[in-house]
């Protein structure tokens, strides 16, 4: 029978998994610390362990690489309902099998139990190499990633596996999506990070200088060249090189920086004498690399030597639910900068912010942000704050509101109804002061404020519509 180990100190919690999981093929064993889990994982052996990120003794990380000391080869699903970005990406560059987010989906945890069970069993049937190494626990913060959505989640593990490995990575995404991001994240995560990291957007140099840019050039290369440089690749040596807008690099740079990633060597600008280089790189590119190649405008050989491992990251459209979180993110940092530490978003504003497309990802969101921080007296901001823009697909929202009211007098009218007007009237009230009076937490005060009236007239159509209210 196989063997489960559940880390977790919440009782409710090892018993909904104990009670969902357990079955004639599968013990489950409960630890309600880090330290006990570890005691039992040594005792029972079990062939796959869940642990919680947040333990009272210890971090669910801290659990986890003790227990690849004692066992590298067992699979280690870590759940936590706290979803930072340090914890998703270091526990998949850790060896992580998976990480996952409360309130955890038991279909898919049953799943993944099975598949970790399925790979335990695959791996103790082979020799184990002991290399009495452990990863020590940084705290490199890559909390500048802002977004909970499960787009984004994929995301880390993405980054948390690739990290260690020092291979090239190709990230794909539309302009704005925080490629730059990724990249320095791949770095803080990798064995180069306290080597330099430089980025160079190809798009932004022209095709003369970028050669020379990036490989450096000797004196009197061309004119101009009145002393020698040391291009990036050589600067950077030891560490990682962020050529963004790759897709903008002329053939004969291609070429060069194909020889770069397959021998670590070049020669400067008119030199002769080869450099050795020893650095990572990281492409980005908002175009269709393949379909250039197909066009004979980007060089085969290097497409497939940089998409050996390739990121595509998500436009903003496609994780709208991270726009609350993104939001604030950027608005702390504005209201820092502004001395404005009381700056808040409305639920009106957020709601706005949602209904927008975002064609220029986070990098226009950020724009908005500022410019409704600098739009906004006082500490509220509604959405008429915001850039006009942004407010399209919200205005077409309330313009649907608009005719629900239009099809519910529609329908009076057809049913043969009278005193229509008083009808409407009350029952748009009732739906205005009712929603005033929740957004207010029952401020009556606050909620006449917002709609426009006095208290006196608050006060007097409430008892309109409920006669019976004691006020």
């Amino acid at each position: 029978m196989a063997k489960l180990l559940v880390i977790d100190d919440e009782a409710n919690i090892l018993f909904t998994i104990e009670q969902t999981l357990a079955s004639e093929n599968l013990h489950v064993l409960t630890a309600n610390s880090g330290r006990e889990g570890i005691q039992r994982f040594q005792q029972e052996q079990p062939d796959a362990v869940l642990v919680d990120v947040r333990l009272p003794d210890m971090t669910g990380l801290e659990v986890f690489k003790q227990l690849h000391q004692i066992d590298a080869k067992i699979p280690v699903i870590i759940m936590t309902a706290y979803s930072r970005t340090d914890n998703a990406i270091e526990a998949m560059r850790s060896g992580a099998f998976e990480y996952l987010l409360k309130p955890v989906d038991l279909g898919r945890l049953r799943s993944l139990v099975e598949q970790a069970i399925e790979v335990s069993a695959m791996n103790h049937k082979l020799v184990r190499l002991d290399t009495g190494q452990s990863e020590t626990d940084e705290e490199l913060g890559a909390d500048y990633i802002v977004g909970n959505s499960e787009v984004m989640q994929t995301l880390y593990k993405s980054i948390g596996r690739v990290a260690p490995q020092d291979v090239t990575v190709l990230l794909q995404g539309e302009t704005g999506t925080g490629k730059e991001l990724v990249a320095r994240a791949i770095h803080q995560y990798s064995s180069r990070s306290s080597k330099p990291f430089l980025a160079v957007n190809c798009a932004a140099i022209s095709e003369s200088l970028l050669e020379s840019e990036l490989f450096g050039h000797e004196r009197g290369a061309f004119t101009g060249a009145d002393q020698r440089r040391i291009g990036k690749f050589e600067q950077v040596s030891g560490g990682t090189i962020f050529l963004d807008e790759i897709g903008d690099m002329s053939l004969s740079t291609q070429a060069k920086s194909l020889r770069l990633l397959q021998q670590q060597q070049f020669e400067r600008l008119g030199g002769n004498t080869t450099i050795q280089t020893d650095v990572r790189i990281i492409a980005a590119t908002n175009k269709d690399l393949k379909s250039m190649v197909e066009r004979d405008e980007f060089r085969q050989d290097l497409y497939y030597r940089l998409s050996g491992f390739t990121i595509v990251l998500p436009p903003l459209r496609e994780r709208l639910d991270d726009v609350p979180a993104i939001a604030n993110h950027f608005l702390k940092s504005i209201s820092q900068k502004f001395a404005r530490p009381a700056l808040r978003w409305t639920d009106e504003a957020l709601h706005a912010m949602k209904s927008y497309s975002w064609p220029g990802n986070v990098r226009e969101l950020a724009n908005a942000v500022q410019y409704a921080a600098v739009n906004t007296i006082g500490d509220a901001i509604y959405p008429s704050s915001l850039p006009a823009e942004c407010l399209t697909d919200y205005r077409i929202e309330n313009e649907r509101d608009f005719h629900e009211v239009q099809a519910y007098v529609q329908r009076l009218l057809d049913i043969g109804e009278s005193d229509i007007y008083r009808k409407v009237i009350q029952k748009t009230e009732s739906i205005l002061i009712d929603a005033a009076l929740k957004h207010t937490s029952g401020n009556q005060q606050a909620a006449a404020e917002r709609l426009g009236i006095s208290r006196m007239t608050l006060r007097k159509k409430e008892r309109e519509i409920e006669p019976d209210s004691e006020l």
